[in-house]
Protein backbone atom coordinates (compact mmCIF):
# COMPACT_ATOMS: atom_id res chain seq x y z
CA UNK A 1 0.00 0.00 0.00
CA UNK A 2 1.36 3.40 -1.02
CA UNK A 3 1.56 5.87 1.85
CA UNK A 4 -0.83 8.81 1.47
CA UNK A 5 0.11 11.87 3.54
CA UNK A 6 -2.49 13.52 5.71
CA UNK A 7 -4.35 16.19 3.74
CA UNK A 8 -3.98 19.84 4.68
CA UNK A 9 -6.05 22.94 3.99
CA UNK A 10 -3.59 25.86 4.24
CA UNK A 11 -6.43 28.39 4.21
CA UNK A 12 -8.11 26.79 7.24
CA UNK A 13 -5.69 27.74 9.98
CA UNK A 14 -2.20 29.02 10.69
CA UNK A 15 -1.23 25.54 11.86
CA UNK A 16 -2.32 24.06 8.53
CA UNK A 17 -0.39 26.72 6.64
CA UNK A 18 2.77 26.07 8.67
CA UNK A 19 2.41 22.31 8.14
CA UNK A 20 1.76 22.72 4.41
CA UNK A 21 4.83 24.94 3.95
CA UNK A 22 6.94 22.49 5.95
CA UNK A 23 5.80 19.56 3.80
CA UNK A 24 6.29 21.55 0.59
CA UNK A 25 9.89 22.50 1.36
CA UNK A 26 10.72 19.07 2.77
CA UNK A 27 9.44 17.23 -0.30
CA UNK A 28 11.04 19.74 -2.69
CA UNK A 29 14.34 19.00 -0.97
CA UNK A 30 13.72 15.26 -1.43
CA UNK A 31 13.75 14.59 2.31
CA UNK A 32 11.73 12.10 4.32
CA UNK A 33 10.51 13.09 7.75
CA UNK A 34 13.08 10.77 9.28
CA UNK A 35 15.91 12.32 7.28
CA UNK A 36 14.85 15.88 8.09
CA UNK A 37 14.56 14.99 11.78
CA UNK A 38 18.10 13.59 11.69
CA UNK A 39 19.49 16.67 9.97
CA UNK A 40 17.80 19.00 12.44
CA UNK A 41 18.46 16.73 15.44
CA UNK A 42 14.74 16.99 16.16
CA UNK A 43 11.96 14.57 17.11
CA UNK A 44 10.55 12.82 14.02
CA UNK A 45 7.20 12.18 15.73
CA UNK A 46 6.83 15.84 16.66
CA UNK A 47 7.79 16.96 13.17
CA UNK A 48 5.05 14.67 11.84
CA UNK A 49 2.48 16.17 14.21
CA UNK A 50 3.50 19.69 13.21
CA UNK A 51 3.26 18.80 9.53
CA UNK A 52 -0.24 17.39 10.11
CA UNK A 53 -1.24 20.59 11.97
CA UNK A 54 -1.81 18.59 15.16
CA UNK A 55 0.87 20.24 17.29
CA UNK A 56 2.57 23.59 17.72
CA UNK A 57 6.18 24.16 16.66
CA UNK A 58 8.31 25.18 19.60
CA UNK A 59 11.82 25.99 20.77
CA UNK A 60 13.88 27.30 17.85
CA UNK A 61 12.41 25.01 15.18
CA UNK A 62 11.12 27.87 12.95
CA UNK A 63 14.59 29.45 12.90
CA UNK A 64 16.17 26.07 12.21
CA UNK A 65 13.79 25.45 9.30
CA UNK A 66 14.52 28.87 7.78
CA UNK A 67 18.26 28.20 8.00
CA UNK A 68 17.92 24.65 6.64
CA UNK A 69 15.72 25.52 3.65
CA UNK A 70 16.99 29.07 3.06
CA UNK A 71 13.49 30.50 3.38
CA UNK A 72 14.51 33.95 4.65
CA UNK A 73 12.30 34.12 7.76
CA UNK A 74 9.21 32.40 6.29
CA UNK A 75 8.80 29.87 9.10
CA UNK A 76 9.67 32.42 11.77
CA UNK A 77 6.91 34.72 10.46
CA UNK A 78 4.40 31.88 10.22
CA UNK A 79 5.21 30.87 13.78
CA UNK A 80 4.05 34.29 15.02
CA UNK A 81 0.64 33.53 13.48
CA UNK A 82 0.59 30.01 14.90
CA UNK A 83 1.32 31.28 18.41
CA UNK A 84 -1.88 33.34 18.28
CA UNK A 85 -3.89 30.27 17.31
CA UNK A 86 -3.10 27.60 19.91
CA UNK A 87 -6.41 25.72 19.68
CA UNK A 88 -6.47 22.55 17.52
CA UNK A 89 -8.75 22.91 14.53
CA UNK A 90 -11.11 20.14 15.67
CA UNK A 91 -12.30 22.54 18.40
CA UNK A 92 -12.65 25.61 16.18
CA UNK A 93 -16.32 25.11 15.37
CA UNK A 94 -17.52 24.62 18.93
CA UNK A 95 -15.48 27.64 20.04
CA UNK A 96 -17.11 29.68 17.28
CA UNK A 97 -20.54 28.43 18.37
CA UNK A 98 -19.83 29.34 22.00
CA UNK A 99 -18.69 32.82 20.95
CA UNK A 100 -22.11 33.52 19.38
CA UNK A 101 -24.35 31.78 21.90
CA UNK A 102 -26.81 33.92 23.84
CA UNK A 103 -27.50 31.15 26.36
CA UNK A 104 -25.01 28.51 27.52
CA UNK A 105 -26.14 25.63 29.74
CA UNK A 106 -23.44 23.21 30.82
CA UNK A 107 -23.08 20.16 33.02
CA UNK A 108 -19.54 19.21 34.05
CA UNK A 109 -18.86 15.85 35.66
CA UNK A 110 -15.11 15.86 36.18
CA UNK A 111 -13.53 19.30 36.14
CA UNK A 112 -14.40 22.98 36.23
CA UNK A 113 -15.73 24.21 32.85
CA UNK A 114 -13.22 26.23 30.84
CA UNK A 115 -15.32 29.39 31.12
CA UNK A 116 -14.95 29.22 34.92
CA UNK A 117 -11.37 28.02 35.35
CA UNK A 118 -8.63 30.03 37.00
CA UNK A 119 -5.40 30.29 35.04
CA UNK A 120 -3.64 27.99 37.52
CA UNK A 121 -6.27 25.26 37.23
CA UNK A 122 -6.33 25.61 33.43
CA UNK A 123 -2.58 25.00 33.27
CA UNK A 124 -2.73 21.95 35.52
CA UNK A 125 -5.75 20.48 33.72
CA UNK A 126 -4.13 20.85 30.31
CA UNK A 127 -0.82 19.46 31.51
CA UNK A 128 -2.44 16.34 32.98
CA UNK A 129 -3.97 15.47 29.60
CA UNK A 130 -0.87 16.33 27.54
CA UNK A 131 2.16 15.27 29.59
CA UNK A 132 4.60 15.42 26.66
CA UNK A 133 3.52 18.77 25.20
CA UNK A 134 6.06 21.61 25.40
CA UNK A 135 5.57 24.11 28.20
CA UNK A 136 5.07 26.95 25.70
CA UNK A 137 2.25 25.05 23.99
CA UNK A 138 0.44 24.37 27.27
CA UNK A 139 0.80 28.00 28.33
CA UNK A 140 -0.51 29.28 24.98
CA UNK A 141 -3.55 26.99 25.10
CA UNK A 142 -4.31 27.94 28.70
CA UNK A 143 -3.99 31.63 27.85
CA UNK A 144 -6.42 31.24 24.94
CA UNK A 145 -8.89 29.48 27.27
CA UNK A 146 -8.72 32.27 29.82
CA UNK A 147 -9.05 34.93 27.10
CA UNK A 148 -12.42 33.45 26.08
CA UNK A 149 -13.75 34.20 29.56
CA UNK A 150 -13.73 37.91 28.73
CA UNK A 151 -17.13 37.45 27.10
CA UNK A 152 -18.65 36.79 30.52
CA UNK A 153 -17.66 40.34 31.51
CA UNK A 154 -18.72 41.99 28.26
CA UNK A 155 -21.56 44.49 27.92
CA UNK A 156 -23.89 41.79 26.59
CA UNK A 157 -22.71 38.51 28.14
CA UNK A 158 -24.46 35.21 27.46
CA UNK A 159 -26.89 33.84 30.04
CA UNK A 160 -24.96 30.97 31.63
CA UNK A 161 -26.18 28.07 33.72
CA UNK A 162 -23.56 25.68 35.09
CA UNK A 163 -24.25 22.42 36.92
CA UNK A 164 -21.10 21.08 38.56
CA UNK A 165 -20.85 17.54 39.82
CA UNK A 166 -19.61 17.40 43.41
CA UNK A 167 -16.53 15.59 42.07
CA UNK A 168 -15.50 18.90 40.47
CA UNK A 169 -15.18 20.36 43.96
CA UNK A 170 -13.54 17.34 45.57
CA UNK A 171 -10.98 16.07 43.04
CA UNK A 172 -7.71 17.91 43.51
CA UNK A 173 -6.19 19.50 40.43
CA UNK A 174 -2.76 20.83 41.29
CA UNK A 175 -2.25 21.91 44.88
CA UNK A 176 -4.73 22.60 47.66
CA UNK A 177 -4.02 26.29 47.10
CA UNK A 178 -4.98 26.00 43.42
CA UNK A 179 -8.26 24.38 44.44
CA UNK A 180 -8.98 26.97 47.14
CA UNK A 181 -8.46 29.81 44.67
CA UNK A 182 -10.70 28.00 42.19
CA UNK A 183 -13.48 27.69 44.77
CA UNK A 184 -13.17 31.39 45.57
CA UNK A 185 -13.43 32.18 41.86
CA UNK A 186 -16.55 30.03 41.50
CA UNK A 187 -18.23 31.88 44.36
CA UNK A 188 -17.38 35.21 42.77
CA UNK A 189 -18.65 34.10 39.36
CA UNK A 190 -21.88 32.94 40.93
CA UNK A 191 -22.66 36.48 42.09
CA UNK A 192 -22.99 37.69 38.49
CA UNK A 193 -26.65 38.23 37.55
CA UNK A 194 -26.23 36.35 34.26
CA UNK A 195 -24.51 33.30 35.82
CA UNK A 196 -26.24 30.54 37.80
CA UNK A 197 -24.23 27.82 39.53
CA UNK A 198 -25.65 24.58 40.90
CA UNK A 199 -23.87 21.59 42.40
CA UNK A 200 -25.05 18.04 41.78
CA UNK A 201 -24.22 16.20 45.04
CA UNK A 202 -22.98 12.63 45.16
CA UNK A 203 -26.12 11.50 46.95
CA UNK A 204 -28.25 12.52 43.95
CA UNK A 205 -27.32 9.12 42.58
CA UNK A 206 -26.99 7.90 39.02
CA UNK A 207 -28.00 9.86 35.93
CA UNK A 208 -27.70 9.74 32.15
CA UNK A 209 -24.72 12.08 31.79
CA UNK A 210 -22.29 10.42 34.20
CA UNK A 211 -18.69 10.51 33.00
CA UNK A 212 -18.96 13.31 30.46
CA UNK A 213 -19.77 16.95 29.85
CA UNK A 214 -22.96 18.22 28.22
CA UNK A 215 -23.42 21.75 26.89
CA UNK A 216 -26.49 23.28 25.26
CA UNK A 217 -26.03 26.37 23.07
CA UNK A 218 -28.81 28.78 22.16
CA UNK A 219 -27.86 30.90 19.14
CA UNK A 220 -29.78 33.74 17.47
CA UNK A 221 -32.21 32.46 14.83
CA UNK A 222 -30.84 28.91 14.93
CA UNK A 223 -32.01 25.59 16.37
CA UNK A 224 -30.63 24.56 19.75
CA UNK A 225 -27.25 22.80 19.54
CA UNK A 226 -25.72 20.32 21.98
CA UNK A 227 -22.09 19.43 22.58
CA UNK A 228 -20.96 16.20 24.24
CA UNK A 229 -17.37 16.11 25.43
CA UNK A 230 -15.21 13.35 26.85
CA UNK A 231 -11.66 13.51 28.11
CA UNK A 232 -10.17 13.45 24.58
CA UNK A 233 -13.01 14.07 22.15
CA UNK A 234 -16.09 16.17 21.55
CA UNK A 235 -19.17 15.88 19.34
CA UNK A 236 -21.56 18.59 18.19
CA UNK A 237 -25.15 17.30 18.08
CA UNK A 238 -27.46 18.99 15.58
CA UNK A 239 -30.19 16.39 15.09
CA UNK A 240 -33.13 18.01 16.85
CA UNK A 241 -34.56 14.74 18.20
CA UNK A 242 -31.23 13.99 19.90
CA UNK A 243 -30.89 17.56 21.08
CA UNK A 244 -34.37 17.39 22.63
CA UNK A 245 -33.39 14.24 24.55
CA UNK A 246 -30.22 15.91 25.82
CA UNK A 247 -32.14 19.03 26.85
CA UNK A 248 -34.54 16.83 28.83
CA UNK A 249 -31.53 15.16 30.45
CA UNK A 250 -30.12 18.57 31.39
CA UNK A 251 -33.44 19.68 32.86
CA UNK A 252 -33.48 16.54 35.00
CA UNK A 253 -29.96 17.27 36.25
CA UNK A 254 -31.07 20.80 37.12
CA UNK A 255 -33.95 19.38 39.18
CA UNK A 256 -31.61 16.91 40.95
CA UNK A 257 -29.01 19.57 41.79
CA UNK A 258 -28.89 21.75 44.88
CA UNK A 259 -30.40 25.22 44.76
CA UNK A 260 -27.99 28.05 43.88
CA UNK A 261 -27.90 29.12 47.55
CA UNK A 262 -27.21 25.61 48.85
CA UNK A 263 -24.70 25.13 46.04
CA UNK A 264 -22.79 28.21 47.16
CA UNK A 265 -22.74 26.80 50.69
CA UNK A 266 -21.26 23.54 49.41
CA UNK A 267 -18.62 25.39 47.39
CA UNK A 268 -17.70 27.43 50.48
CA UNK A 269 -17.41 24.22 52.51
CA UNK A 270 -15.14 22.76 49.82
CA UNK A 271 -13.04 25.93 49.91
CA UNK A 272 -12.56 25.50 53.65
CA UNK A 273 -11.58 21.87 53.10
CA UNK A 274 -8.90 23.02 50.65
CA UNK A 275 -7.52 25.60 53.09
CA UNK A 276 -4.28 24.29 54.61
CA UNK A 277 -4.42 23.92 58.39
CA UNK A 278 -1.94 25.95 60.40
CA UNK A 279 0.50 23.84 62.40
CA UNK A 280 -0.18 23.79 66.14
CA UNK A 281 1.71 26.36 68.16
CA UNK A 282 4.28 25.07 70.59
Amino acid sequence: MVFQPHGLSPDRSARDLFGARLRHHRERAGLSLRRLAEELNYSKSHLARIERAESLPYDDLPTMLDAHFGTDGLFTSLYELVRKEPIPRRFHRVIEIASRATVIRQYASATVPGLLQTSELALRSLRSGRPYAPVAEIEATASARIDRQARLSSQRPPRCWFILDEAVLRRRVGSAEVMRHQMMSLIERGTSPHVTLQVLPFDAGEHAEMGGSLTLYTLPDQPLLAYLEGSRSGTIIEDQDEVAELEESYDLLKAMALSPRDSEAMIRAAMEDWTPCEPPRT
